[in-house]
This record gives structure tokens, sequence and C-alpha cells, in this order.
């Protein structure tokens, strides 16, 4: 699977190009930013953008008006497809949002049922039409809304037409734009038979094709197998990255990781290849969470160290700030031009290792040394054994270990070292050694 071995790299088009929002109506081309951002997107080494919605929707993207129409503040169809032909031309793959479990208030099947009440034909397209009882905007009838978002309708994903419906967009999608994926927002929510119908439709439609879904907790493993996609977003390990850079306390994720992917019998998700990530378009960015900067570099280096596939959001790699307590539109901000400074290189680096390393793409994890302020662990697959080393005090400290050999090699620089007395790891630092066999 070429996700398995690929960098994402996360686009929010909406607050990416600007848009207003509230949906004005009025056509604007603005998705034809991404084009200017090709070379810097390649630059990074990311070989897949993940886009957040694009199609028609009342607000943010997630209240979907129409699955086939872009949203006319970014753009046409026509726009779109020459954004992806670009994308794809430069050896980039494209991964879209699906937007399944709801859809807007201005979806035409939900405008049908508050105009016609009991006559309409798409009563059953949602959950829970109570005509007896009455909603948030006092429609004078009651609908389920998403955990209690009520500009999110939520539909009734065992009717046949309905899923009819979803199909027919994505056989659009892949027919019209190409794509190479869905990210399937708010899985956990999606009845895991709709789940394997679509991975069936969809492996017919298009060798190789990716299904991501977002899931927050729970038992990755068991969850993976029951919804039959391939990969999940990564939250638990998401939270213990930045708590444990935060405490001194790297204990936190090297045995959440442990839990998740280590040797033993009873770990849960040995194998899986979850999605990686400091940060995205629902949480505050990385820079603003971590309370020392020069850890910055060490964050990412433990995303693209661990198993799964690093997605990074866009800003974030050259520090962009942004605060969840402000609201969500202070996360999906416009920049005016890409930029490049010491952590968008270090990030391109690790890009440039993971995506060229069988170990750190497929091999397993097995903690090494480990102390509150440093760690170091392996991955190791057929062919190739990794050794991923990181100090986040400010001191430089001699770590003493078992390396198995004596030589290696700096994945980052290519210099060549030896294990004879030990390894001193300078003050902030990561090395991502390859190990003689």
């Amino acid at each position: 699977m070429w996700a398995y071995e690929s960098v994402f790299y996360q686009i929010y088009p909406l607050g990416f190009c600007g848009a207003p929002f509230e949906n004005d109506g009025v056509l604007s081309h603005r998705i034809l930013k991404v084009l200017d951002w090709i070379p810097h997107i390649k630059k990074l080494g990311m070989n897949a953008v993940y886009f957040s919605p694009v199609f028609e929707s009342d607000t943010h993207g997630y209240n979907t008006r129409d699955y086939k129409t872009i949203d006319c503040r970014l753009g046409t169809n026509e726009d779109f497809e020459k954004v992806v032909n670009a994308l794809h031309e430069a050896g980039i793959k494209v991964v879209l949002d699906g937007v399944f479990n709801h859809v807007g208030r201005g979806f035409f099947a939900f405008q049908d049922v508050l105009e016609k009440r009991e006559a309409s034909p798409y009563v059953d397209w949602f959950d829970r039409i109570d005509f007896g009882g009455d909603s948030a905007y006092g429609d004078g009838l009651f609908y389920e809304g998403w955990e209690g978002n009520y500009d999110l309708v939520k539909l009734n994903l065992h009717n046949e037409k309905v899923v009819a419906h979803l199909f027919d967009a994505v056989d659009e999608w892949i027919r019209r734009f190409d794509i190479d994926g869905i990210r399937l927002d708010v899985a956990y929510c999606l009845p895991p038979e709709f789940l394997r119908r679509l991975r069936a439709f969809t492996d017919g439609k298009k060798e190789d094709f990716f299904l991501l879904g977002e899931v927050l907790h729970g038992e990755y493993g068991r969850i993976l197998e029951e919804m039959g996609i391939h990969s999940l977003t990564n939250y638990q390990c998401y939270k213990g990255i930045y708590s444990a850079f935060n405490s001194a306390n790297l204990f936190e994720i090297v045995h959440s990781l442990l839990r998740m992917f280590g040797p033993e019998d009873w770990c849960v998700c040995r194998g899986a290849h979850l999605l990686s990530f400091a940060d995205n378009h629902d949480v505050s960015r990385i820079a603003t969470l971590i309370n020392d900067p020069a850890c910055l570099p060490l964050v990412y280096a433990m995303v693209f160290g661990m198993p799964g596939i690093p997605c990074v959001y866009y800003g974030s790699e050259w520090g962009a700030k942004g605060d969840k307590a402000q609201g969500d539109p202070a996360l999906r901000v416009s920049f005016d031009a890409p930029q490049w400074n010491d952590l968008t290189q270090c990030i391109a680096d690790l890009s440039r290792v993971k995506k060229s390393s069988e170990a750190l793409n497929y091999g397993s994890f097995r903690s090494v040394l480990l102390t509150n302020r440093q760690c170091i662990f392996e991955r190791r697959s057929e062919h190739q054994r990794v050794l991923v080393a990181i100090n986040m005090d400010s001191s430089p400290y001699m770590a003493h270990f078992d390396a198995g050999c004596g030589r290696a090699r700096e994945m980052l620089t290519g210099a060549e070292h030896d294990f004879g007395g030990g390894s001193e790891l300078p003050a902030y630092s990561m090395a991502f050694w390859e190990m003689e066999r």
C-alpha cells in the first residue's frame, strides 16, 4: 500500500484559501492557490496531500450541501481537477475528506423534508425525524444532530438509497478527479457494515485506494479489524507526544508505543499503520502546545520515528501557532506564502529518511533505552534495523546501551558512527542510526 510509505501534508482548504466562513454563494477560484504551494510541498518531501472538505457546504465544510460540487468559495470542479492533476504530475497522491455521517441543513433532501414534512420522500434519509418535536432552529420537527450540533444533520446509513447516493459521489470523485483515498470523518460513528461495503466498493474502482478512519478512543487494533479499512488516526499517541515533552517524561509516550506496537503478544496494534501527527485542523498547533520551543524538532522526530504514517498540518512545518481556545478559525488560517526555516528543513530531512527506510515504514518497535529526558528505540524489518535516539535535555547525555553491533550510519547526516564506548547525545538532539546487520 502506497500510503504506508508516504508522508502526508494536510490542507484545510477553506481556511488555507482565505474563504469566508459563511457560504456567500459567490464563485471564487481560490483553490488554485494550492498550485503555488506544490514546489514547497515537494521540497518538504511530502508525497500525499489530505484535503479537508472541498465540497459545497453551509459553513466549515463538514455540513455538506452537495457531494459532487466543489464549494463555490473554492472554485469549480474544473479548478479542482486542475489542482489534482498538478499534484499527481508532481508525484503527490490526493486524499479527500469523506463526510458521510451527516450533512448540512442546506442539503437538498433535508430542505425537502423541511418544506414537505411527512410528504417528503426523504424523511427516512435521516435519523430520528420526529414531526411532534422541534429543533434548535424552530423547524417544527426534531432531528438527530451529530453530538448535539444541529447544523450537522445525521444521515440514516441503513437506508440503501442514502448509501447509493454516497457511493455514487465517491465513484464521481474517483472518475473525475482520480483521487487516491478518503479520510472518513467521525468514522467511529459510521456503521462497520457501511465501512466494509465502502472498502469493497473502492477496491473495485481503483487499486490500492486508501481508506483512513477518524477515531479518538478505543482499542485501535480491534476497531481497525471491525471497520475493514486501512488506517486510523492515532489520537492516543498524539496526546502522549506533547504531554511527554512538556512534562519531561518520555516514559509516557514510549510506554504508549510499547502498549500499541511493542513485542508482547498482548500489544493491540502491532503491524498497524496508523496516521501519526503533532497537530491538525481540530487541535491547537504544536508550536502553541509545546512549552520548550527547542523540543519542536524532537516532537517531529518522534512522529516520524514511531510506527505509523506521518502527517504534517500546513503552516506547522515552520512553527506557526494557533490556539484551539480561540476557536477553530484560529487553527485554519490563510498564509500568504509558505515559509522555510530550520524546523522546515528538519521535517524535510525526516521525510527523506522515513520514505526511504523499510524499517521506519514497516518495522517492529522495541525500547532500547529510556529515561525521563532520553529515549532510544529500535525499528526492525526483514532487511533493515534502525535506532531512533532523542535527547530532550538542555545538556549532553552519554548513552550506554547494547547496540547489537559496533557501527552504524547516521541517516540524517550520512556520518559513520561507532558505538564502541557508548554514544553521546548532544543537547536537544535526534539521531536515526541505520545499524550494520
